[in-house]
């Protein structure tokens, strides 16, 4: 989204060299997401710590390093974008799309890979808990009857 934003701002298409920048875009995203629920996985695990507070604190720890390889990327990518002389219109696309990407993907990675984190430990807890309730001879999951429907209750 940030790398086509990008070369829309400074009137580029997208070329076959933009495009390899988009997929260097997408390993380095995924690296950090990793890298983050890896951690959080790991203190989850070791130190029994709840979902909430292992990718709090795996967010913590893990945001200088997804940072260094983030203004790496990036600081490499600006000689790309800004570069005149021979070639540079075919670097500049890649430049860009690198550049632009990574600015506004690494917000959102920040942002939403706790979020996401959290609610797939939550779904998982709601299937583990479908799983366990007992199922009724014709196969599906037994419910409990409202108070209401229950004898001798005032509503009935």
């Amino acid at each position: 989204m940030g790398a086509i934003l990008a070369l829309l701002i400074f009137h580029l298409d997208l070329s076959v060299i933009a495009l390899i920048g988009i997929i260097l875009l997408i390993g380095i995203v995924k690296k950090n997401a990793i890298m983050m629920i890896d951690f959080a996985l790991d203190a989850e695990r070791k130190e029994g710590k709840s979902p909430v507070d292992s990718i709090y604190q795996a967010c913590l720890l893990r945001f200088r390093p997804i940072m260094m390889t983030t203004m790496a990327a990036l600081l490499g990518a600006l000689p790309l974008a800004l570069g005149t002389g021979t070639g540079s219109e075919l670097r500049r696309p890649l430049g860009i799309s690198i550049a632009g990407g990574l600015i506004v993907s690494q917000m959102l990675t920040l942002f939403t890979t706790p979020v996401v984190y959290v609610y797939m430990d939550r779904l998982r807890l709601y299937f583990l808990r479908r799983k366990q309730q007992p199922e009724s001879p014709e196969g599906t999951p037994e419910l409990r009857p409202s108070p209401s429907t229950l004898p001798g209750h005032p509503m009935a």
